[in-house]
């Protein structure tokens, strides 16, 4: 596809989305919208399609007008062969998935080598094992998280991030677990990948997060919530995205990364909420 041809595309896609009534904020029309640039896809969302041909997908999700992806499961290939894939359709990788296993582990060098290879930025931990799942347990990994950060920012990259579920806004023993973690690390060695619907799931208010704690939320995961508190495509959930993100440029949010954890179509959930984000104004 020609740029000027996936301009065309991209033109119509929005256009057709505005005439046929797909979700806009009801704040559309103010000045704040997110930069392109910004709009990213986390290929978690995508996993079965590149399980099945990779380059195709990432050259669709190329055309729909996604600039940067977040990199979860290799499928088969190594980092040098996604960045060629990547650079081949114009996508940049952001960040990568990988196990807190791994980089609290002999793991280590090569992941952040891996990283500059991919021609990302953050190493993510994704999740931490459920033995952890106590106070103790996120200091401990606070310890480590500020050692790893350490480690990648040495390598030349940026903080390690963390990825929340749920879980990680438990109250236990007095204490929130994820404000354990947000507490006892040094912001210049970890932040955090805010999962807006596992934090919204946990009773957790995203744009409060940006508030109390500026600057520490580089990438966040874009997912709705369907009204039975399941997943939905971006926009057309019941999350208050234009509320949320009205602060989110005091949290220091760059990227914005859709993700669907069971998309039945994925490529239609990719088009929907990219819509949807590149129309929304806060």
């Amino acid at each position: 596809m020609t740029k000027s041809s996936r301009r065309a595309f991209l033109g119509t896609s929005l256009g057709l989305a505005a005439a046929v009534g797909t979700a806009l904020p009801a704040s559309a029309g103010q000045r704040r919208r997110i930069p392109r640039g910004g709009i990213g896809m986390h290929l978690y969302t995508m996993r079965d399609v590149l399980a099945k041909d990779f380059a195709g997908t990432v050259e669709q999700l190329a055309e729909i007008g996604y600039a940067t992806v977040g990199v979860s499961g290799r499928h088969g290939y190594g980092a040098a062969d996604i960045r060629r894939m990547l650079d081949t359709v114009g996508l940049r990788a952001v960040l990568e998935h990988v196990a807190y296993q791994t980089l609290t582990g002999s793991g280590l060098p090569q992941a952040l080598e891996d990283l500059h290879t991919l021609g990302a930025k953050w190493p993510v931990v994704p999740s931490l094992p459920g033995s952890m799942h106590s106070p103790a347990g996120y200091r401990e990994a606070a310890r480590e998280f500020n050692r790893i950060g350490a480690a990648s920012r040495e390598a030349g990259l940026g903080p390690v991030l963390f990825h929340n579920h749920d879980g990680d806004h438990d109250v236990l023993d007095g204490e929130n677990l994820y404000d354990i973690l947000v507490r006892e690390t040094d912001p210049h060695l970890v932040a955090f990948e805010l999962d807006v619907y596992w934090a919204s799931k946990g009773g957790a208010d995203p744009a409060a997060y940006f508030v109390r704690h500026r600057r520490r939320f580089p990438a966040l995961h874009v997912k709705d919530m369907a009204p039975d508190g399941g997943f939905a495509d971006v926009g057309s959930g019941t999350l208050d995205f234009a509320a949320m993100f009205d602060d989110a440029q005091a949290g220091g949010v760059k990227q914005w990364l859709v993700e669907h954890d069971i998309p039945k179509d994925p490529f239609a959930t990719a088009r929907n909420s990219y819509e949807y984000l590149a129309a929304l104004r806060y």
